[in-house]
């Protein structure tokens, strides 16, 4: 929406890039939106790509339980096949990711880091919502089953954020404190959050400076931008 009112749709075009674990309701959703926008768009399902990549890997990985090996794999097909559009057509690649999962590394090295910019990479998640209802807040541009369905990766079968986390309210408010206000988990507590849900998002923040090290640059819109103004070295011991 934001690159359309940039850019003008004749100058957009996505990919929809279904995996073996996307909901046919998000593949509608999708074309639903992308024609509200008017945007040249092409469904390309990564099926065949995916169980190619796992069959090749069976060598190494066979006899493995599911986890984010190949998770990780759904998201880099998808941006090899974005960047290959971009190579071909001399479009830019945007990258659609936002700070809360920057911040808490729910995101893919050369995968959906990728990208020239992001424009999105200093909202939170909580906000990329409240921006999508100002965005509709004359029309329905964006569907409403896509702001009122449960964030998911869609990474594997039935997965829903929540599975991990609390609301992105929740998180969102968390970071802020950490990010924005530089507070330390035992004020964060003290302020009224749960201890157990504080100190794993601290955790998790700690843990992956070495993918915000490696992330596409980004517009800056807050007053402490990860990358920018909050920088870690990539190997610490920092529990405090």
């Amino acid at each position: 929406c934001i690159a359309v009112g940039a850019l003008g749709k004749e100058n957009v075009r996505v990919l929809l890039m279904p995996s073996p674990f996307t909901p046919n309701s998000s593949v509608e959703d999708a074309k639903h939106l992308a024609e509200n926008l008017g945007v040249e768009y092409s469904v390309l399902p990564i099926i065949e790509a995916y169980n190619a990549m796992v069959g090749t890997l069976q060598p190494v990985i066979g006899g493995t339980e599911f986890d984010a090996t190949e998770e990780n794999i759904q998201t880099r097909i998808r941006t090899t096949m974005l960047m290959a559009l971009q190579n071909k057509t001399g479009y830019m690649l945007l990258n659609s990711s936002n700070k809360s999962e920057n911040a808490l590394g729910w995101c893919t090295l050369y995968g959906d880091t990728a990208g020239a910019i992001s424009i999105t990479g200093d909202v939170y998640k909580s906000e990329i919502y409240d921006l999508a209802r100002y965005i509709n807040r004359e029309s329905e541009v964006i569907p409403e089953n896509i702001l009122n369905k449960e964030p998911s990766s869609e990474l594997y079968a039935g997965q829903k954020d929540s599975d991990l986390l609390p609301p992105y309210e929740v998180v969102d408010a968390i970071l802020y404190r950490m990010i924005e206000r530089g507070q330390h988990r035992e004020e964060i507590i003290n302020a009224g959050f749960d201890a157990e849900v504080v100190h794993k998002i601290h955790k998790m923040v700690m843990r992956n400076e070495k993918k915000r090290f490696q992330f596409c640059p980004m517009l800056r819109l807050s007053s402490c931008t990860l990358g920018c103004d909050r920088v870690l070295p990539l190997t610490n011991k920092y529990g405090d």
